[in-house]
């Protein structure tokens, strides 16, 4: 990816972070229809995942108390402060976004955790922090956006010290369906074989339940309350709309993934 393209897509994350938590109709309407009203509000996010599922996560971590913990496309913080607290775990958040990691750094402020989080920027790519650095690495519906999977799943293997694990959820994408649509840039149908090349062990990789019914309630609401989210987000309300559009019209994605893998 080059710097010119990376410069345009945290422009647009710039601009939705700054603004979404601004919008009470958009955080009303994904508690209503995505996470639950079950998750906690002050660690709400804008991802498709549950409270069950971050759950699952967590164990499938398996971190003991003051581990390092890495949080890739973290965006505003809230599932990796979750996990961190849960397990008592050191987190290093990392964003494309220098809002969403200013944003996840005052959140952790607010919420409190054991030990004291960090989040910088960065890419899947090129994350910056040393090699075998981090006892897990999680990430949450943002692996799919990623424009090159080999590469992101090496880099996770590189951070992770040998026997550490990855845990993340992410959409499958059927790659007809998408063809020619920059959202997706390298879409993959089963994340298994890329990150065996990778050298993790995948011990769990299963579909979460009920997932299409939360895509297509979750945009459905989105298109329903354009105007409120128009009048709250301003200009940073477009991406959101034409992913809502785009994927209720398109459907482009084949399962959501949870997996949990070992750096071998």
């Amino acid at each position: 990816m080059t710097d010119e393209t990376l410069k345009i897509l945290e422009t647009g994350y710039n601009a939705f972070y700054a603004n979404w938590g601004g919008s009470p109709t958009l955080r009303s309407l994904w508690r209503q229809h995505v996470t639950g009203t079950d998750f906690p509000e002050q660690f709400e996010h804008i991802s498709f995942v549950r409270l069950a599922d971050l759950e699952s996560l967590r164990r499938g971590l398996d971190l003991t108390p003051g581990a390092t913990l890495v949080d890739l496309g973290c965006g505003a913080g809230g599932p990796g402060l979750w996990v961190a607290r849960q397990a008592q775990a050191r987190l290093i958040g990392i964003d494309l976004s220098s809002i969403a990691v200013a944003c996840a750094a005052k959140r952790a402020r607010e919420v409190g955790v054991d030990h004291a989080p960090a989040f910088r920027q960065g890419t899947f790519e090129r994350t910056g922090l040393d090699t075998a650095s981090a006892d897990g690495v999680m990430s949450v519906d943002a692996i799919q956006y990623g424009p090159d999977t080999a590469a992101t799943f090496a880099e996770f293997a590189r951070v992770l010290r040998p026997g550490g694990k990855l845990a993340f959820v992410a959409f499958e994408l059927d790659a007809q369906r998408v063809a020619g649509l920059p959202i997706w840039r390298d879409p993959i149908a089963d994340y298994r074989p890329h990150l065996e090349r990778a050298g993790f062990r995948v011990f769990r990789y299963e579909q979460l339940t009920g997932w299409v019914d939360q895509v297509v309630a979750g945009y459905s609401a989105v298109l329903g309350a354009q105007g409120a989210l128009e009048a709250e987000l301003g200009a940073a309300a477009e991406p959101l709309i034409a992913e809502a559009t785009i994927t209720l019209e398109v459907q482009p994605y084949s399962g959501h993934a949870f997996a949990v893998a070992i750096r071998t």
